[in-house]
């Protein structure tokens, strides 16, 4: 497909890279032509150097063949603007990344309809969404839901302490009451589908499946799910950490922000009323022991430094924080992180891209693509996917375990209609207007069939 990205900031160029690794057509559109020739030189895609809300610009990239325009300016306006007028021009979807929290709180819905948007995007919002899964489960690395929180996804790191060190799949799931399934595996750099041989190891990533109910009962038996968070301290008054606050006060959960910019501290004590807002340097480790670090039970570091979320988590981490996460966009530092020992990170682009990886998708399938949710996971090297089932599908009717399934594909789960959710078996089928849950290594999956060798 051709697909114009707008704005080649940390967030577009993400999105680029993962669109084009996908193997679609796209074009780079940014006022500074530095930002073009660079992306140009890294990547197999064509540049256009000018303002995306000029049509003159628009022209030139070819927006009248253009089938999904995504502005991802830092200007939410230029946004919104650039949108309109490249659908005007002939582009057949577009999304307008919209960050201010006055649009999204009151007129986004209204302003999309009126826009004709297909989709908005706040890059922020998402990402405090991200950190409040974490936060509610300390242990896990990542937290994914599919199917509106009917199934969920994590990643947990084994220590070499653990009760699953050195045991079969089979055995586990013989021993556990609760209903989940361990999908993947990832040791060293290897991923795995592992069957119910496969012996796990101290340091090996695993992906867990299960009901939100059967996951607190089981990491609760596994001896993985620590007490619940009470007290959490965020470091830098991002818009991040605004949406993140705003999730937390619905928890009842006490939240309190350092930030150095004063100015900064005003707005957010104004919009905040129940945060606790502190204005001094989270980078200074007096700050933090005197704002209580030995005493809280999540640590955030959101500041727009990575280098400085990095120090201040390894900090936290020293006084055995029960959950700590730090916000890194450089790929290079999150590698550095991870072997430092820090056990959360995570990263607005790639929120980003993932989303617009799924939708680029459904866009590109002419049946009408039915997916409904997409996860990379397993540092990159695989995907979740939630597949709603057409009537047509060739997987309907036929017992899951006689299903010609390509290799590194495997079934999940299956959310039946009225939204119950269960573990796939053998005996399993299929049936029109279930939702079900797929992983995938080494395959790019567009529609169920897909599955299918």
């Amino acid at each position: 497909m051709n697909i114009i990205i707008a704005g080649c900031g940390k967030i577009g160029t993400a999105v680029i890279s993962a669109l084009v690794s996908e193997g679609h057509n796209v074009t780079a559109m940014d006022k500074s032509l530095g930002v073009i020739d660079e992306l140009t030189n890294i990547y197999d895609i064509m540049g256009v150097c000018g303002n995306c809300a000029d049509c003159e610009t628009l022209e030139e990239a070819m927006i009248g063949s253009c089938d999904i325009f995504v502005a991802a300016t830092g200007t939410d306006e230029v946004n919104m603007l650039s949108c309109y007028i490249a659908r005007s021009m002939g582009a057949k979807h577009t999304v307008a990344r919209i960050r201010d929290p006055e649009y999204n709180d009151r007129s986004l819905s209204f302003m999309s309809q009126t826009l004709e948007l297909s989709m908005a995007l706040n890059p922020e919002l998402l990402l405090a969404q991200d950190l409040h899964n974490l936060i509610k489960i300390p242990s896990a690395f990542k937290v994914e839901y599919f199917s509106k929180r009917n199934l969920e996804m994590i990643e947990v790191r084994l220590k070499s302490d653990s009760d699953l060190v050195g045991k079969k799949l089979s055995r586990i799931r013989g021993k556990e009451k609760e209903e989940f399934l361990i999908g993947a595996v990832l040791r060293g750099d290897n991923l795995y589908i592992p069957d119910g041989n496969f012996e796990l190891q101290a340091g090996d990533l695993i992906c867990i499946f299960a009901s939100p109910a059967d996951m607190q009962k089981l990491l609760k038996s596994l001896n993985m799910l620590k007490k619940a968070v009470k007290d959490v301290m965020i470091i830098g008054g991002s818009k991040t950490a605004f949406y993140l606050s705003k999730i937390l006060a619905t928890t009842g959960t006490n939240v309190k922000i350092v930030e150095k910019d004063r100015a900064v501290c005003e707005k957010l004590s104004e919009s905040l009323p129940h945060t606790t807002i502190i204005h001094g340097d989270g980078s200074h480790h007096d700050t933090l022991m005197e704002e209580g670090l030995n005493s809280i039970d999540a640590f955030v570091a959101l500041t727009g430094i990575d280098e400085e979320n990095i120090l201040t988590s390894l900090f936290a981490e020293e006084f055995n924080v029960p959950r700590v996460v730090a916000k890194i966009n450089n790929n290079e530092l999150t590698k550095m992180a991870e072997k430092l020992g820090l056990g959360g990170v995570i990263s607005t682009k790639s929120v980003t891209a993932d989303i617009l990886t799924r939708y680029a998708r459904a866009v590109e399938n002419s049946m009408g693509s039915n997916i409904e949710t997409l996860y990379k996971f397993m540092d990159g090297k695989a995907e979740a996917l939630e597949f709603r089932v057409n009537a047509d599908s060739e997987v309907v009717g036929t017992p899951i375990k006689d299903l010609k399934i390509s290799r590194g594909i495997l079934i999940a789960g299956i959310i039946k209609p009225g939204n119950k959710a269960s573990i796939v078996t053998g005996n399993d089928i299929i049936e029109a207007g279930d939702k079900v849950i797929v992983l995938a290594s080494g395959k790019r999956l567009s529609d169920l069939d897909d599955i299918l060798r």
